[in-house]
């Protein structure tokens, strides 16, 4: 291989890994960069009208390119705690899955969009409908539920850090 050859297939090699690495996060889905443990607190809202601190703790496993969310949401306050799972699948920024509360043993439907570092869903069940909406940027996140249906549980406001 000459010189003028092998400048010319290294130029080419470099270029397609340029490409490729420019192509794959161009194409990276809605919730990556959310992967890990996340923590942190913030209010909850109760249909009596008081509000409480609550703290809170959060993972995300994330796969197919950053396409599909597996996600667990653990919060506690001095009367109130709720344990949130998700699987969350994205299709061109339309997302839709399935959410389980295990404390109160409820669980439904929840759909919307997602675009990085946006989510926004309805999470629906027969007896319980909410919006969620979550904000990423970084090494911080804010989750904000404001729930439409009956229960004690009328909204939160959290703020998470990612953790380690």
């Amino acid at each position: 291989m000459t010189s003028f050859s092998r400048r010319l297939f290294w130029l080419g090699a470099l270029a397609a890994l340029a490409f490729g690495t420019a192509t794959t996060s161009a194409y990276a889905g809605p919730f990556s960069g959310l992967a890990g443990s996340w923590a942190g607190s913030g209010h909850i809202s109760l249909s009596n009208g008081t509000k409480e601190r609550i703290r809170c703790r959060a993972h995300y496993s994330v796969g197919a390119g950053g396409n599909m969310l597996q996600q667990s949401l653990r919060c506690a306050s001095d009367s109130y705690n709720f344990e949130l799972r998700s699987d969350v699948e994205s299709h061109g920024g339309r997302i839709s899955g399935n959410w389980n509360e295990s404390t109160r043993q409820i669980g439904g439907t929840l759909s919307g969009h997602a675009r990085q570092g946006h989510i926004e869903v309805s999470v629906q069940n027969p007896n319980f409908n909410a919006r969620l909406t979550l904000i990423s940027h970084g090494r911080h996140q804010s989750v904000i539920i404001r729930s439409s249906g009956g229960g004690q549980f009328t909204g939160a406001s959290i703020r998470l850090a990612r953790r380690g």
